[in-house]
């Protein structure tokens, strides 16, 4: 573990807050009168929203990585296989990752190919279950692994319950664009201006 949550920098503990912040804003506002709303307004609330949806999906891939990796160490203690170091935990990487091709849920392809940044959400996980500690994993105890499995598995939750809200702020978005471009109400030439 790196240390204690908030223990960065102010900087960095500020960075976390914000982006927090603006996820849960926009969760929380949701995309309120949309048909009051200018399309500026509208499109520019999508895409922020799609840019943090890709930012919290990327963070949420590596939760599920490390949770993954917890889970065959837990595994190949109950089936009293050898002890691993990290040459083991590197070579089998591939098998291990491999496991969760396609994700539990609806897929969606994503339209963001650079997200927000998400770094401070990413020291959280660091703090959970920071590299060092996935190298480690021999030297934990059973007990230990459950609590890091358990952490993780919480925290990956969390991130996919923010990703459908924010899922469904673009669902709304974009039903009200195809909405007004069905009846007229705006054109596909405004998209050019």
């Amino acid at each position: 573990m790196t240390g204690p949550r908030g223990a960065a920098e102010g900087g960095e503990v500020r960075s976390t807050v914000m982006e927090l912040e603006r996820v849960d804003a926009i969760i929380d506002e949701g995309p309120g009168d949309v048909r009051n709303r200018s399309i500026e307004e509208i499109r520019s609330l999508r895409a922020e929203a799609q840019t943090l949806e890709a930012g919290l999906s990327f963070v949420r891939r590596i939760v599920q990585g490390r949770l993954d990796i917890v889970g065959a160490e837990l595994a190949r203690r109950k089936s009293g296989g050898p002890p691993t170091d990290v040459a083991d935990l590197v070579a089998s990487l591939p098998d291990i990752l491999s496991d969760r091709v396609r994700a539990p849920g609806l897929g969606r392809l994503p339209q963001i190919l650079a997200p927000a940044d998400m770094s401070g959400l990413m020291r959280e996980v660091d703090e959970i279950a920071h590299v060092d500690t996935l190298t480690a994993l021999g030297g934990q105890s059973d007990l230990e692994l459950d609590q890091l499995a358990t952490d993780l598995g919480d925290y990956e939750k969390s991130v996919s319950a923010k990703r459908r809200s924010l899922h469904d702020v673009i669902d709304a978005v974009q039903a009200e664009l195809t909405r007004r471009y069905k009846t007229g109400e705006a054109s596909v030439e405004s998209l050019l201006q």
